[in-house]
This record gives structure tokens, sequence and C-alpha cells, in this order.
């Protein structure tokens, strides 16, 4: 029979214990690469800095706005190819991988005519509006033998890595639960382009973390419910609190969104398993304390980096590492395809109030852009 503490919740306190050394920096390939960089606009720098301290080599930057590769080119590669011709970019012989960051709309014919040209591409995030169009650009990286990828730069923030690195090791056991809440002040966006995004919580931003559950799972959640609420005093057109329950059989997982907290700020993400689980939390993306609790004790891992601009090095290297061993990246854009499917059935979902079933829903809610 339980006894009192047993009910109560109550639990022993972990003994601290040493931490494993996983695998959670970005990947370095073995061999140079030279990357071009298409598209100078607010997220390049990010992009720039992190190939710059990574020793990734950018050998060309393009934009329609030649002023812009130019200033991006001066501050970070100077000897960069500077030019606004997409065609001179695609027929450089010593180009081998084409980094895409214009938005998805504008992405799908500069994907299309990179892997025809026979190079390698990382795409932006969220990699497609509509599920048909990704697995096209999929069998057309097949076709060509080259590799697509996306820039799911999450997945190398130091703790996502770390804590994605340790159920890979089997440290926790099976999954049962991913549990990420996120209390935040997004409200920057005001007078962006981004305020004319209407799912831009649950699709923009909260993209990242369907990428985080499904790249624990693996798979399809079987159902997924979601919400997306106004908040009429924070004066700004899209959603500022969002949630979603994803369903994926044995584990469950839930997201929630506060995203116009300008006080407290906190991220916390718990990972249930059946033989550990697994806690960060920290006051914003950047600062997080992960801990492993095991039968063991408590684990602290000392994580080095940040999520800005590692987690951009780390895209980048996990394709140029699978390139050199021909191999799918572990953000293949295969695999983004089930990430992108989880998240547009909360979009669904939130919109008409109802239940959906990833893969039914093809592609991003209309009502949304």
């Amino acid at each position: 029979m339980a006894d009192r503490d047993d009910y109560a919740l109550v639990s022993a306190a972990a003994a601290p214990v040493a931490a494993p050394d996983l695998p959670y920096r970005p990947p370095h390939p073995a061999r140079p690469h030279r990357i071009a960089l298409v598209g100078a606009g607010g997220i390049s720098p990010a992009h720039l800095d992190a190939y710059r301290t990574h020793g990734f080599d950018v050998a060309a930057i393009m934009s329609r706005d030649r002023s812009k590769a130019a200033a991006r080119a001066a501050e970070f590669f100077p000897e960069a190819l500077v030019t606004t011709d997409y065609s001179e970019v695609l027929a450089h012989p010593d180009i081998d991988v084409i980094d895409l960051t214009p938005h998805p709309e504008e992405r799908v014919a500069l994907i299309e005519a990179a892997l025809k040209a026979g190079k390698h591409v990382l795409s932006q995030k969220p990699f497609v509006t509509d599920l048909d169009t990704g697995e096209r650009l999929c069998a057309l990286a097949d076709a060509n033998g080259v590799r697509l990828a996306v820039n799911q730069n999450g997945r190398w923030s130091p703790h996502m890595a770390w804590m994605r690195a340790a159920v890979r090791a089997g440290l926790i056991g099976e999954v049962a639960g991913i549990h990420c809440s996120l209390h935040w002040n997004h409200l920057w966006v005001r007078g962006t382009p981004f305020e004319n995004v209407p799912d831009l919580i649950l699709y923009d931003f909260g993209v990242h973390w369907f990428d985080f559950a499904t790249s624990l799972t693996r798979r399809l959640a079987r159902r997924v419910q979601a919400q997306a609420l106004d908040l009429p005093s924070a004066g700004i057109a899209p959603p500022m609190l969002a949630s979603a329950l994803l369903d994926f059989g044995a584990t469950q997982a839930s997201l929630v969104f506060d995203a116009a907290t300008p006080f407290g700020a906190r991220d916390w993400t718990y990972v249930a398993g059946t033989a550990g689980s697994l806690v960060s939390t920290g006051p914003d993306l950047g600062r997080q304390q992960v801990e492993l609790y095991t039968a063991a004790g408590v684990a602290r891992p000392v994580l080095e980096g940040q999520w800005f601009n590692d987690g951009f090095a780390g895209a980048m290297g996990e394709l140029l590492v699978a390139i050199d061993e021909n191999r799918e990246p572990d953000n293949g854009a295969r695999e983004n395809l089930l990430s992108l499917a989880n998240c547009f059935a909360a979009i669904e979902a939130s919109v008409t109030g109802q239940p959906q079933t990833p893969g039914e829903v093809r592609r991003r809610h209309a009502a949304a852009g």
C-alpha cells in the first residue's frame, strides 16, 4: 500500500553526480566547403557571425539590394563575392552549398533552382507552407544527388541539444512527456512585417518547439489540439497567447506560449522518461540550467555557447558533415516535414476549435496567410 509521501508527491533529494559527456556542440566538417548566403536581411548577421566564428567559408553574398550584400560582406567576409544575380551564384563552380534566408513564399523557386544546379541547400525555417511542396523538393534533392536541410537552429541551442543527446543516448529510458512553457515579451514585432503574420506564435516562433518535440519522438503525432488567443491590451494584431497538446501515443507533449510577458520572463522545458527526467529552466533562450535526474542522482552540466549564434552554426555544420559522410542530415528537410505537419495541425486546430490529425492537414491554414 502506498504511504503518505506517495500520495503527497513528496520526492527524495537527489545527490549530485557528474554530468555525462554528450555531443551537443555544433558539428564541424572534416573538409572546407564554400557557402553562398542568399538574402542579406535582418537574420543574415546571425548566420554570418556564426559561420565566421566557427570557421565556415562564405564565398558569396547575394541580395537584390547590392548595398546590403556589400555591407554584410564588409562586416563579416570581406573577400566574398557580392552580387545581385542568383544565376551567377548557381553557376559558380566552387560554391557547393546555398544558404537561403528569404521568406517561405519566395524560397521555393530558389530552392528548386539550387537543387537543379547540383547545390546542397540549407533552407531557412519554416521550410514550406504546404507539405506537398516540401515532399516535391525532397524528391528533387534526391534526384539530383544533393542534400536539403532546414535551419531549425533551435536544435543546436545548448540546452535543447544536450537534452536531445541525452534522450538519444537512452539516459532517461522511454520518453513519456515533453513539456515546454515559454513566458516572454514578443511585442518587439510591433511595427515590423512580423506583425502581419496571423499565426506568428504557433508558426514562425513556435515551430522551434514543434521541431524539438518531433526530434525526440521522430514521428507524427496521432492528434493535436491547440488554441490561439488575442490579448487586446497588447495592442497588436496576432494572438499573443497560444498552446498545443500533442498525442504521440505513448508520449504526450504540451507547448505553452505567453508572448506578452514584460516582467519575470521564464523559459522552462521538462522531458519525462521512464528511467529519468530532464529539466531546463532560465530567464530566456540564452541562459538555461539543465538538470538530468536518474536513479544515480542529479547531473548539472555546464553548457558552452548560446542559441544565437551557435544554433546557426549547428544547422549549417550538420549539413556540411552530412555531405562529407554521404548521409541524410539530422535537420534534413524530409524529417522536418514531420515537425511542420504537427505544426500545421495545431494551427488548423486553433482556427477551427477541433482536434486535427497531422498529415491530413496538408498546408498552413488559409486564414493564416
